[in-house]
């Protein structure tokens, strides 16, 4: 019994380690029965300013078959997709305009610090992606969102900011059924693509806001709790991007705001 363990074992790295020197994608195309599945993700929950970002994908679960795999395009769409924060910057703005071009739909939503505020960032990052359904041009038959959440958790919630859901959007979403998957974002195309475009979405907004407040550099640290970004808030305050029930520095100093 122990060796026939160890050969299945061994069969299986021998396995991994073709896929991977041939850059064959192990992302699953599909979790349901459904067509129009959609994959949600979102980027920013960490940061210290600016948004959380989420996007929301439907990929044809044919996409990796047939003629259309043969173009270098989709290859390097297969080859490459993965969880982006396991992505170079270089890689994953090749594969926005990729993943775009080849979406049955997709969305993208912004949900800004005011927001995040008042109904905290857990809140914020599931109102993302559930804005991002709505904004489809086509009705999912089924979602899966990564993490350990439902989509359809938390509906409707009453903000002095952003969007509120009308009756009828709260029972769209109610009804669709969906799935949460832990690090889904490296498990399945949907997601995974939905991890490119809120990632790549949210840096191009942050590198705009740079250049209104240039010394928190978050052309570089993209908002991000890092040394740098805590010592220029030290050293200049808070802004309207900051998010004020974070804590923005190591020790709780009274900050001028």
């Amino acid at each position: 019994m122990f060796w026939e363990i160890e050969r299945k074992s061994i069969f299986l790295k021998k396995i991994y380690n073709i896929c991977c020197s041939n850059k064959i994608n192990m992302l699953l195309s599909n979790f349901s029965k459904f067509i129009l599945e959609t994959g949600t993700d979102e980027a920013g929950r960490g940061c210290l300013a600016g948004p959380v970002t989420a996007a929301a994908v439907i990929l044809s679960p044919t996409l990796s078959k047939g003629e259309r795999a043969k173009t270098d395009t989709i290859k390097f769409l297969l080859e490459q997709l993965n969880d982006s924060k396991q992505l170079s910057e270089k890689t994953r703005e090749k594969l926005r305009p990729i993943i775009e071009s080849q979406a049955i739909s997709f969305a993208v939503t912004h949900l800004h610090p005011n927001e995040i505020d008042e109904i905290n960032i857990l809140n914020a990052s599931m109102k993302g992606m559930q804005e991002c359904i709505l904004k489809l041009n086509l009705t999912p038959e089924f979602i899966i969102v990564d993490g350990n959440r439902l989509l359809n958790a938390k509906l409707g919630l009453k903000t002095t900011f952003g969007k509120q859901f009308s009756k009828t959007e709260i029972e769209l979403l109610k009804s669709i059924p969906n799935q949460s998957i832990v690090k889904g974002d490296s498990k399945y195309m949907s997601i995974a693509a939905a991890s490119v475009l809120a990632k790549t979405y949210r840096d191009e907004y942050m590198n705009v806001i740079h250049e209104e407040f240039p010394m928190y550099n978050w052309k570089q640290n993209k908002g991000y709790p890092t040394k740098e970004h805590r010592e220029a808030i030290r050293k200049y305050g808070v802004t309207k991007y900051h998010r004020m029930t974070f804590r923005l520095l190591p020790e709780q100093l009274k900050l001028d705001i």
